[in-house]
């Protein structure tokens, strides 16, 4: 660890409150003690009132904690961090390597008492999400410069319709973490407009001397979801959908991330929805199928016997 790392370090932990040894620093930050004294002695030559106590219980300390910086955070923002840094590894965050880094920092600028705390606090706390190939963090981590410093890149892009790739130049406006996948919204110079694109479709990344320059007023997320869940207040061909079941089944359809957006009323045996026509006849039959028994479509007709279809068309693929 580079000199001024390790005497920002030596400040962190004499700012606990507890007294601390220059054997426990040099222990703790894996240096010579003779070291410690230099830095303990730089410290002291910069104006930074530390106490030095000898004797059985003696080591050095701060003069009433003097430092009150912005960095220093209390026992739940640290672990609040923890937490969070757990949750944003799990989902495949470009950032991972930086976020290992400031666990430990957390950790060894914390006291053996604090320490311990976080630790108890992180033991029974686990976060399982689907995680994505690793293949695509480097793409992730091109992703977020180019998001951050507004340049274009050219990518080789495959749909899910498509046999083979085609190369794009994009212009991507932000990243979205969405059903246990990472998307880019962007600018498609291809089609010359705005559009999300999967991260693990991507199979090559690389910048561009192109550069954009994206409104203040632009929300990744907002776009995103309009495009995935459009508002169809207002639109023609809206109808009805409704189902009776148990109340578990009932619960998440209403929380289900398509229909969950075109619920309309919820009673205590009976979910209504407001959809598009092609849409209940498109998706929703796949939607329900896995529900079997635990719920029934009362209306429209049309997706009752569009159920009927679906399933007649699997047992006569299984049967084959």
């Amino acid at each position: 660890m580079p000199k001024k790392d390790n005497m920002l370090a030596i400040l962190w932990m004499l700012n606990s409150g507890v007294k601390i040894t220059a054997k426990q620093i040099a222990e703790k930050l894996e240096i010579n003690i003779r070291t410690v004294y230099r830095y303990i002695d730089a410290l002291c030559a910069s104006g930074v009132p530390i106490i030095s106590d000898s004797g059985h219980n003696g080591g050095y300390s701060l003069l009433s904690n003097m430092i009150r910086a912005p960095l220093l955070f209390d026992m739940e923002e640290k672990k609040a961090l923890l937490h969070a840094a757990l949750f944003a590894k799990e989902a495949g965050s470009p950032m991972s390597e930086a976020l290992d880094n400031a666990v430990s920092k957390l950790k060894m600028y914390s006291n053996q008492e604090q320490e311990n705390i976080l630790s108890r606090h992180l033991a029974g706390f686990e976060v399982i999400n689907r995680m994505g190939p690793s293949s695509i963090q480097p793409v992730l981590e091109e992703l977020e410069q180019a998001v951050a410093n507004e340049y274009s890149v050219e990518m080789e892009y495959r749909t899910s319709r498509e046999e083979h790739p085609k190369s794009r130049v994009i212009d991507p406006y932000g990243m979205v973490y969405w059903n246990n996948r990472w998307y880019t919204v962007a600018f498609c110079h291809l089609r010359n407009e705005i559009r999300s694109f999967r991260a693990d479709r991507i199979l090559t990344i690389k910048r561009t001397p192109l550069t954009f320059k994206r409104s203040e007023a632009f929300s990744a997320r907002e776009c995103f979801l309009q495009n995935l869940l459009p508002d169809v207040a207002g639109e023609q061909g809206i109808i009805s959908l409704r189902i009776e079941g148990t109340a578990d089944a009932l619960d998440d359809l209403c929380m289900h991330w398509f229909l969950g957006h075109h619920l309309k009323e919820r009673t205590a045996g009976q979910a209504i929805f407001l959809l598009e026509k092609e849409s209940i006849h498109r998706y929703v039959p796949n939607f329900l199928l896995p529900y079997g028994k635990s719920i029934r479509v009362i209306e429209p007709q049309s997706l009752k016997e569009r159920l009927v279809a679906t399933t007649s068309e699997l047992m006569k693929y299984y049967q084959l």
